[in-house]
Formats: C-alpha cells, structure tokens, sequence
C-alpha cells in the first residue's frame, strides 16, 4: 500500500504497535491511542523494514538490517571511532602491539567482560569465537579466509596466549590498520558465549540453529524478543562491562511502506522511521518536532548481471546496460535524499577511491548503449528479467531502466520479491539480473575489491555467498591478481594509482552497474538526543530522551 486508501490499515497497525510495545517492555506504559502519542522515555522506538532478517550468527549476518543489531549486541575486538570513521579505538581490547613484520597483532583485553548468561568471557571464548567463524564456513568465513586463516590453520593463527591475551598471526604482512578494520571492527571478532553454544548446539553445528533467534555475546545489549515480520526488542544488558546504555529498550517495529513510517513518526508512535521515501523525506523537512538527519554511508545500490547467463555473458553487453541509467535524473527526481551518483566500486571516501567525477563517468546515453549491443550481436536488442526487492527506490529505478531499455530493442521484466527472496535468489546464481544494495565494511578500496571484484573461486559447489562477484559468477583472473597486488602495496600513493587504474577497468568490464552510493538516513523525533553515528556503526547505546 503505497498510499493509505483509508485509515483502518494505520490504525490497526498503530493497535499493534503499541500491544508489541506493552507486552515487551515490560513495566512500560502503554502509548496513548489518542491525540499525539508518546513512546516510552527508557525506550527507543524505530519503524524500519526487517524483512530480510534470517539469523543472528555473526558467521552468517549478511545483511545491512541484522549486521546494524549485531553490532549493538556483539562488541568487536576495536571499533570505528564515531566521529572519525578512518579511524579504530577500542573494543573488547584496550590495546594492541603490532610485530616489525606487521604479520602478527597480539590484543590485550579489557578487564570484567561479562557474558549476559554470566559465562566466562575471556581470550579463549574469543579464539574460539573467531575459529567458530572459519570452521563453520558460511560466507562471513571469507572476512578471515581472505587474510590466510583456513580450517587447517585458524587453531594455530588466532590464539588465545591467557585470559586476557589473544594472538593474531598473519601469513602476509597486511595492512595492519586493515586488518584492524576488516577484521577487528568486524562482527567476526565478536566474543561468543561459547558454553551456552555448545550446550545448544545440534549436529556439529556449533550453536549456529541457536543463533538463528538468539544473541549470545558480549556486548551493551541483547536480543530479547523477535517476532519474524513484526518486532524486535533489544534489552540492555544489565552486566555489561562497559558504559551502560542510556537506554533500557530498544523496540524494532517491521514496517514495509515508507509512508506508514512517516504518519507512524508523525503521530508520535517511533521515534525514528528509517525507510523514508524521498517524498515523504521533503514532507518532514523542517516539521515541527521532526528531524531529518543523514551521513553518507559505504553502501552501494547496483544493477547486478549474472555472467553465466548466455547474454549477460558479454562485457559490451553489460557496459550497454549502463548507459541505460539516467543517473543525473534519477539523482534528482527519485535520490535526493537517499544517495549520490557513483558508478566505481569504491565508495566516496575509502582509502584508494577515485573522486566523485571520475568515480562516475557515465550519462545516459541511448546511441551508446544501442552501439554496443549492435557489437555484441543484439542489434535488435534481447529479452530478460530483473529483480529487485522492496526498497523505495528500487522501483523507480527498475521503472526508468526499463522505459530506456524499450527505446533501444531491450525488454525488461521486472519481479519485485521481499528482501529475503531477493538475497536468496542472488546468492543461490539464481537470476540473470537483479537491483540490490553492498555495504563494506572498511574505509578502504579493499574492502569492495576483495568482494565485488575478486573472486577467488567461480565453481558452484565453492558456494561463497557474500563474495557478489561469486554471485554474478564472474571471474577474472586480471582483476584477482591486481586485487592482490593493490592490497601488499607498501607505498601509499602506488597503492592509489593500482586502485585508480582497476576502478576505470572494473567499471567499464565488471559484473556490476553501480549506480549511487547511499546515505543513511532518518527522520527523527526531536526528544531523541545524542543519535550516533558515522558510515559504519549506528551507536544505539549513546542515545537517550
């Protein structure tokens, strides 16, 4: 329901919104049905679109939803310093000592980490956390597996020397403020509860079917109620080794249709609605009582083609693809709130990124792209499909590609599907094109090269789901080898230029049409104080009212 036809669809949702509230916040009042409602003042209450939820087994989260809920649940070995996103602190460790050869981090941790079951929480839970990660082999393995660490050796690597020393051993002499980055602000360097997960787990599976409606971690809140498709509620945890969260609760309310978001914040029933259509941000903008507030994030929104699919197989023909994008109207008309033109796979910002003009050389261009299919064979155009999942933008955008893709022989068939279909169709090679967005998890050109370029190994049964260049089943062994070569670059300006050069390369043969990278972006009630936040991490423990 883009539009309310009548208000019995909001009302009853606004019934259900507040009987989720009362029953889960336990000693909470109920909001007031009546006049401008009021959320509780221990609670923060958000309306977003959860759909895509699956688990939450940091060496499975895939998504941009439940990686937000991990890490305000799961505390990482360092974490991204919130007003200087280039930059680590500390996390579960205090500090950390870097050998000559940059191939070994030794970690020193905080004292009093506590487990919310009050399980022991010390270096060893930790190693083994991290080896979980690896044996377990799902696709956030290749956060690890990418640095050397492997099934074989990650007992060896990644030790635990006492209760309060963990030992990183590299097999390359990395990056270290990388490694600190992709690896140590990452959700893999979570401290699990490893005797809860034994005791759970079923089959070998190291807790992970546990996990799928469970948190189990250090960190300043956890998962005390899911409602797949309605509701989340995050309690803090009383235990917590560091500072405690500023508020008790906070309550996740599914909410698929932006416009129900924006009457939701508007009422006074959330606090924060977080899938704003750009309409309904230019509504909001300057209301009374509301707040919009945004930072540009490393998420990219692409057009993404599967290089198996006998058409799309063809480099001209996906380089035509992008021609059909009219990103100065898009930007305009449907982005002006939500992102900014970009066509490179590294995000605006990152270490080795190319500015924003030559980070986006492409305009639409119909000749061009009909040019290009007459090389490739399809002069007179092709057939195909794409999908693309229930963000508020992907349907204008699908819209206003196929509309350009008509005038030039291509018919597109559009197939808008929920996020967990689209993730799984993508993941699963079963597509031949599809609209849906990337984030890194790094500052630095590596963090997407290593997965939106390189591709490690292109065979079906290799299965590695969040690497989209596996996806896309693309494979070039070119591209892989500068990947490589980038990444142990010692000089920082060489290392640029071999980012620059694969950038322009990537964008004129790679699998993927990048077309904007993203902001995160809210509308807020003005009692919501000290929102924190930067590209990488939504603080949710520094909040109050």
């Amino acid at each position: 329901m883009s539009k309310l036809r009548n208000g019995k669809t909001f009302r009853r949702l606004r019934r259900t919104l507040t009987a989720t509230i009362a029953g889960a916040a336990i000693g909470l009042a109920a909001l007031p049905l009546a006049g401008r409602a009021a959320t509780p003042g221990s609670a923060l209450v958000m309306a977003w679109n959860i759909d895509a939820i699956s688990t939450f087994d940091p060496a499975q989260v895939g998504e941009v939803v439940t990686n937000e809920l991990i890490q305000n649940t799961c505390d990482s070995l360092v974490d991204f310093d919130p007003s200087d996103e280039s930059k680590v602190v500390p996390g579960l460790a205090k500090t950390w000592d870097v050998s000559q050869d940059r191939q070994q981090i030794t970690f020193h941790l905080n004292a009093g980490l506590t487990l919310p079951s009050g399980n022991p929480a010390t270096a060893h839970e930790l190693a083994w956390s991290m080896q979980r990660v690896v044996t377990l082999g799902f696709g956030n393995a290749a956060t690890l597996t990418e640095y050397g660490f492997n099934k074989e050796n990650v007992k060896e690597r990644i030790v635990a020397t006492d209760d309060n020393t963990l030992v990183m051993k590299l097999d390359k002499p990395y990056p270290t403020n990388l490694i600190l980055q992709a690896i140590g602000a990452n959700r893999v360097s979570g401290l699990m509860d490893m005797k809860l997960l034994m005791e759970k787990q079923v089959n070998g599976d190291l807790g992970n079917k546990y996990l799928a409606t469970n948190t189990a971690c250090v960190g300043p809140y956890r998962l005390a109620q899911w409602n797949a498709g309605e509701s989340i509620v995050l309690q803090a945890n009383d235990n917590y080794w560091g500072e405690k969260p500023k508020l008790q609760r906070i309550l996740i309310r599914h909410v698929a249709e932006p416009g129900t978001q924006r009457l939701l914040l508007t009422q006074g029933d959330v606090d924060i609605a977080r899938d704003l259509s750009p309409d309904d941000l230019a509504d909001l903008d300057g209301k009374p009582g509301i707040e919009i507030k945004k930072v540009l994030k490393p998420q990219l929104f692409f057009w993404v083609f599967n290089a198996a699919d006998p058409v799309f197989k063809d480099e001209k023909v996906r380089l035509a693809m992008r021609y059909l994008i009219d990103y100065d109207g898009l930007a305009k008309s449907v982005m002006p709130y939500l992102g900014v033109p970009r066509a490179s796979f590294a995000q605006i910002g990152a270490i080795g990124a190319l500015d924003e003009k030559e980070g986006q050389p492409f305009s639409l261009d119909l000749d061009k792209a009909k040019q290009l299919l007459t090389e490739a064979g399809y002069p007179n155009g092709f057939e195909s499909n794409v999908l693309f999942g229930t963000l508020p933008h992907s349907a204008p955008i699908a819209q206003s590609i196929q509309q350009n893709a008509a005038k030039v022989g291509v018919k597109l068939n559009l197939e808008r599907m929920a996020n967990a279909q689209l993730f799984s169709r993508i993941r699963g090679r079963e597509f031949k094109s599809g609209m849906l967005a990337w984030q890194t998890g790094v500052p630095d050109a590596h963090g997407n090269a290593s997965r939106l370029v390189y591709n490690p190994d292109n065979r079906a049964e290799a299965k590695l789901t969040q690497i989209p260049a596996w996806r896309a089943s693309f494979q070039n062994e070119d591209f892989n080898a500068r990947v490589q070569q980038a990444l142990l670059e010692g000089d920082p300006e060489k290392r640029n230029q071999l980012y620059f050069s694969l950038q322009k390369d990537v964008m004129e043969k790679g699998p993927m049409a990048v077309m904007f990278q993203m902001y995160n972006i809210i509308g807020a009630s003005d009692k919501v104080k000290d929102w924190s936040w930067n590209g990488f991490r939504v603080y949710y423990s520094s909040a109050h009212k």
